[in-house]
């Protein structure tokens, strides 16, 4: 059984360590929120378990409910996210930091198909929880390499 993820970043190496806890995590338009009175952005991700995954070909794998949310954010744009179809589903492949004016910069969300949510923050600080909803599924994300 593995443990529910609690993970905390606050330099672009940290930020790494979750992008690829959240590689392939799924959610709809609705799971997105930015918060500008608390300065705050949240989703709830259906993040895939690539923690569970061995060397040995499995005939089911696990995902599970997860919540991501960024401190200090002074803006967010999106890019490609149709925000008047709530029901619409994304694809999170990853998430990077570029510094501009430490500790200040850029998170950059990428999704599939050419999305991108941009949260300008005033200093690094994000936090990855399980929610503890765990489920089978027999889909293993797969990505083509060329």
């Amino acid at each position: 059984m593995t443990k529910d993820l609690r993970l905390v970043a606050e330099d672009a190496a940290d930020l790494e360590v979750i992008s690829a806890a959240l590689q392939d995590a799924v959610l709809q338009v609705r799971d997105l929120a930015f918060l500008p009175s608390t300065r705050r952005f949240a989703c709830v991700v259906n993040r895939f378990r690539w923690e569970g995954e061995g060397a040995a070909r499995r005939a089911t794998h696990e995902r599970v409910r997860a919540g991501l949310h960024f401190e200090n954010v002074l803006a967010a744009r999106a890019r490609n996210i149709a925000q008047g179809r709530p029901e619409g589903v994304l694809n999170l492949l990853a998430i990077r930091f570029d510094e501009m004016n430490p500790p200040s910069g850029l998170v950059t969300l990428v999704f599939s198909g050419g999305a991108e949510l941009r949260l300008e923050v005033e200093a690094l600080e994000a936090h990855l929880s399980d929610l503890g909803l765990v489920w089978e599924t027999p889909n293993r994300p797969e990505h083509d390499l060329d």
